[in-house]
């Protein structure tokens, strides 16, 4: 396929694959889509070991970084600069809950386990500016970033050394804002999606910001991303529009991803219904598959979610212990199991490599388009 996005990217088919493992980017690049690595979850040391790692085994395909740098900080927790003072200012209130809940399934650990994070870890703006200086250092064709404007750093050296800036937006007014900001790629993404996301209906959004940016004099190219999980719906939204789609709930269920055997089973017996809007694991609006975590912290008794990335020191500890319960025979903590995900989880009904995946859309997209050609009489 030849269109802007293929030619900024070096992709030979507009489908990008957000992931935080670094074996989907390696094969979804190698089938010819493009692979964007994740850096949230990682410490610099941890990321720099995870780019080359990809550089090694990626065979000169292209692929590109996410990077969360947020644009606003609450200001409860804009005085703390390292994880320790963070971890003290969680209360013992949701500490005591945190134990309490994972108890009830039989997952016993102290209340200051459920804090523990290793420094440089989490989603602040020193944390996204550290991973931005390991990012430009490897062969990356794009770098993108979520959680507000682009940072002006980011932007600047972006341009400095002519790889494409994409940011992430949940409705028009943000996507005429990066644009103003001189990012290079915008990508919409509905509230279908897993992760973070806003209320707009992918169907609604994509359109509109496209519509917008033609409007405001923006010649910036759009990706569409929340709930895509098959090449028709690609071909949909690019009939809208859009110039490729952004995908990431859809790699969870292949067996490359860094999901659990037991959350890819559930993934797979999951309806678009299972998914929660919720700000109970990292202290902003994020889609996931619904729990009874999610429940307790959403419900009357909680003692209320906390800002990010205090939220995160909770929530991530705690999801790590489930799984490493579940692995040791655990039952009932199965039912805590979760994962951020989007509503198109009810379209996941198997396992596929993430090759068999790219394949996949590949026909699933010229299928569409063939029937559209067909209608028209073309």
């Amino acid at each position: 396929m030849d269109n802007a996005l293929c030619r900024m990217t070096g992709c030979d088919f507009p489908l990008f694959a957000f992931s935080h493992c670094r074996d989907v980017v390696v094969a979804v690049s190698k089938a010819g889509g493009f692979g964007v690595f994740g850096a949230a979850a990682y410490t610099p040391e941890q990321f720099e070991q995870e780019l080359a790692w990809i550089d090694a085994h990626i065979d000169g395909r292209p692929y590109g970084v996410d990077v969360l740098v947020p644009e606003t900080v609450d200001p409860r927790v804009t005085e703390f600069t390292s994880n320790a003072q963070r971890a003290a200012a969680i209360s013992d209130e949701h500490k005591r809950f945190t134990a309490d809940l994972l108890g009830q399934y039989g997952v016993r650990i102290a209340p200051d386990e459920a804090t523990r994070m290793r420094e440089g870890a989490g989603i602040t703006p020193e944390n996204g500016a550290a991973l931005l200086e390991v990012a430009f250092r490897h062969p990356i064709k794009l770098i993108a970033n979520a959680l507000g404007i682009a940072p002006p750093q980011m932007i600047a050296e972006g341009k400095r050394r002519g790889i494409p800036v994409a940011a992430l937006v949940g409705a028009k007014e943000h996507a005429l804002r990066q644009a103003a900001a001189g990012v290079d790629i915008i990508v919409a993404q509905g509230g279908e999606a897993g992760g973070h996301c806003g209320e707009v209906s992918t169907l609604v959004l994509v359109p509109e910001v496209v519509r917008a940016l033609k409007q405001g004099g923006h010649d910036i190219p759009v990706l569409a991303a929340g709930g895509i999980m098959t090449g028709g719906q690609m071909a949909a939204m690019m009939t809208a529009g859009a110039q490729g789609a952004w995908c990431g709930s859809v790699w969870l269920s292949t067996p490359e991803a860094e999901t659990s055997e037991t959350f890819r089973a559930k993934m797979v017996a999951a309806r678009s219904r299972d998914t929660v809007r919720s700000k109970a694991r990292t202290g902003k609006p994020a889609r996931q598959l619904k729990t009874a975590w999610h429940e307790a912290w959403d419900g009357p008794d909680s003692p209320g979610t906390l800002p990010m990335p205090l939220m995160g020191m909770v929530s991530e500890p705690s999801f790590a212990h489930i799984e490493k319960a579940v692995v040791n025979g655990n039952a009932e903590a199965r039912d805590l199991v979760s994962y951020f995900v989007g509503q198109g989880v009810g379209l996941i009904e198997a396992e596929r490599s993430c090759r068999q995946v790219v394949q996949d859309f590949r026909e699933e997209f010229a299928e569409a388009v063939m029937g559209l050609n067909a209608m028209l009489g073309d």
